[in-house]
């Protein structure tokens, strides 16, 4: 987190909380303040706004294995002892756990960036519906059968501040935001939809046309699809695409999952998973990413994890509680809800090709591009691999793209997929999610059409 500030008021009052642990209790506090702006436009009026402010604190307690957590929604001081005191109950009811735990230092340096944008936080609320508008209007002025489901801004600021009795205490703050376009085009009786994504440090640097053009783009080019027929072939995912697979990956190579046997990859390390293309990395210190933060879930540092290299799997990854569960060490990947922390990938990349999609695709004498999917989490099974989603896209004939088709599934399984990939993409894009998008070409994958 940018500008941190050891003295912070958000500091202090973790650290009072911490103060107050008695003799053998582990007690974690994490406090925060955040504030987000959503603005919704339809035909050139504001149809949804939003300015929301909020703070709380979240404590743990950890006594004699026992794990307690507790929220309060408010900063008060009354609040402060109360949340104290029901974290306490709540871990003298809890179940013994041989792993319970706070992290413990590690020594690894936090990595500093530029998080917090001080045009983003003073921008003016009056030109975030401004651009929202124009966005809208951009969309508008490309195609004649494009109508607008809705245009959108959004934006959002978190101060934060950690402080525990193993000796973490870090705060600090960070800011983001994105705008986007869901298109729908009609013709004859037919509508196709879309999308588009304009991202920034702030406002100003949103290129809203390009997301416009990617809008009436995604939306126009499906218009007169058919179910297309029943192949083996090979597909090239979508960056938007990509990177809704890139975190089914992700969420395999989740330490936890792979102590309770719930990953396919589990005693694989060292071995080639996918193809020699194919490089998978986790790396929030890269502040190009929209998720980019410089510490993790429990205060520790965020760091750049390489988790297969070449297609050789490097790693897992974990939290502290899943690191002591497997016998090894944090990868500073724990990520925070309202209770205890979880494992999850920060901000997941691939190392890039050298070509841009049209290329790929010149390289393809029989494919389909996939445009989205439906369904993608809900299609695999991250147990036993099995992969199965509904798409639309376009069909590739001879190095070019031909006829639109939705309607069709895609199947195969993850463990298939990832040792199929032939080609990555140049073209990356950094999208309002934990993972990048960039074009994936994949061999061998089954079509379910007619």
């Amino acid at each position: 987190m940018s500008g941190s500030s050891l003295d912070s008021e958000l500091q202090l009052v973790a650290d009072r909380i911490v103060a107050q642990a008695k003799k053998g209790e582990q007690i974690e506090a994490y406090v925060s303040r955040g504030q987000e702006t959503e603005v919704r436009v339809y035909e050139g009026n504001v149809e949804h706004f939003v300015s929301a402010q909020s703070q709380g604190i979240n404590v743990r307690v950890i006594s004699n294995g026992r794990t307690g957590t507790s929220y309060a929604g408010t900063l008060d001081e009354s609040a402060l002892a109360e949340v104290l005191a029901e974290a306490r109950e709540n871990a003298e009811l809890g179940s013994v756990d041989e792993w319970a735990g706070l992290a413990e230092p590690d020594g690894v340096a936090v990595v500093e960036q530029e998080l917090w944008n001080e045009k983003l936080e003073s921008y003016p609320t009056a030109r975030k519906i401004e651009l929202t508008k124009e966005l809208e209007r951009l969309t508008l002025g490309i195609d004649p059968r494009v109508r607008i489901d809705s245009a959108d801004y959004s934006d959002a600021s978190i101060e934060s501040a950690f402080a525990t009795t193993k000796g973490i205490r870090v705060s600090g703050r960070e800011n983001g935001c994105y705008t986007s376009v869901s298109t729908l085009a009609d013709d004859n009786g037919e509508t196709q939809s879309g999308w588009g994504f304009a991202v920034g440090k702030y406002p100003d640097e949103f290129d809203l046309n390009k997301a416009a053009r990617d809008g009436v783009e995604r939306a126009t080019r499906l218009l007169g699809a058919v179910k297309p027929a029943t192949k083996r072939t090979t597909v090239v995912l979508d960056p938007f695409v990509t990177a809704s697979f890139l975190s089914i990956i992700g969420s395999t190579l989740n330490g936890e999952a792979v102590s309770k046997g719930r990953s396919i990859f589990a005693n694989r390390i060292g071995e080639a998973v996918a193809s020699p293309v194919f490089t998978l990395i986790d790396d929030p210190t890269d502040s190009r990413a929209y998720s980019a933060t410089d510490i993790d879930g429990e205060g520790l540092a965020a760091r750049r994890n390489v988790l297969m290299q070449d297609g050789v799997l490097q790693m897992f990854i974990h939290s502290s509680y899943s690191a002591r569960r497997a016998q090894t060490v944090s990868t500073g990947n724990a990520i925070r809800g309202s209770g205890t922390p979880g494992v999850g990938c920060l901000a997941l990349q691939v190392g890039l090709g050298t070509k841009s999609q049209q290329e790929l695709i010149a390289d393809i004498d029989d494919g389909v591009l996939i445009q989205s999917v439906q369904g993608i989490h809900s299609g695999v099974n991250a147990i036993s691999g099995d992969f199965s989603t509904g798409a639309s896209g376009l069909m590739i004939r001879n190095g070019a793209t031909a006829e639109p088709v939705r309607e069709f599934t895609i199947a195969s399984t993850l463990q298939r997929m990832l040792l199929d990939i032939v080609a990555v993409g140049a073209d990356i894009d950094w999208l309002p999610m934990s993972s990048v998008g960039v074009s994936l070409v994949i061999n061998d994958i089954t079509m379910s059409g007619v």
